[in-house]
């Protein structure tokens, strides 16, 4: 698949990278990740003020590294506009499903990030209540008219591979989707804190890939 092949190169470049170079490598990175990219439904263009919600488990906050190695935090950096990281460890889907309405309240975003299910999957709750939760965050971020774009979460497994319904959900609202990057990341041991969770350049990686997916969709 062309999305595991880039993602290896990149994982490779660095790999590589020392680690007061790693910066200087991202933008190269964003480049081939968004010329590997097929078409993805639009977003509507960040303003230079805008506010996007990372929302998520440990994925989100960044378990495992600094605060500022966080995924949200790096991207950031790259986007030039204000992530807010609403990470909590551990959450299921039916608690961030609670969770959500309030932090949109509060925040009022112009774009949020879903990154969640994979404490679903590791638990086996079963995909079928996990997708009807993320189903239902879409439609409250919808509601507020708040765009929404989708990380997908691999189950766990010899194989590490993007559970379907990710995909399913994505289509079904119209949804830019990052399908392959934590997949990718899962299968690296050199990109991993621990058993879960990236390290510093898994998270990173991330970041980037999130980063070429908002520029390919028009967000950026």
């Amino acid at each position: 698949m062309a999305g595991q092949n880039w993602a290896r190169m990149v994982s490779v470049m660095l790999s590589d990278c020392k680690s007061r170079l790693l910066f200087v490598c991202l933008p190269f990175c964003a480049l081939l990740l968004v010329s590997c990219s097929q078409d993805v439904p639009k977003l509507a263009r960040l303003s230079h003020d805008a506010v996007i919600l990372a929302f998520g488990d440990s994925l989100t906050y960044g378990s495992g590294v600094e605060a500022e190695d966080s995924y949200p935090a790096v991207l950031e950096a790259l986007a030039g506009r204000e992530v807010i990281n609403a990470g909590v460890p551990g959450e299921v889907t039916a608690e961030g499903l609670r969770r959500l309405p309030e932090v949109l309240d509060e925040y009022q975003p112009d774009l949020l990030i879903l990154c969640h299910g994979g404490n679903d999957l590791i638990r086996k709750q079963g995909e079928h209540q996990a997708a009807g939760n993320i189903r239902a965050m879409v439609r409250q971020a919808q509601q507020r008219s708040i765009p929404v774009l989708m990380i997908a979460v691999p189950k766990p497994g010899v194989f590490m591979k993007p559970a379907v319904f990710y995909a399913e959900v994505a289509t079904e609202f119209g949804l830019p989707l990052q399908g392959d990057i934590l997949a990718d990341i899962e299968s690296d041991r050199s990109l991993k804190s621990d058993t879960i969770h990236p390290n510093r350049a898994g998270y990173r990686l991330l970041a980037v890939a999130v980063f070429a997916l908002l520029q390919e969709a028009g967000a950026l």
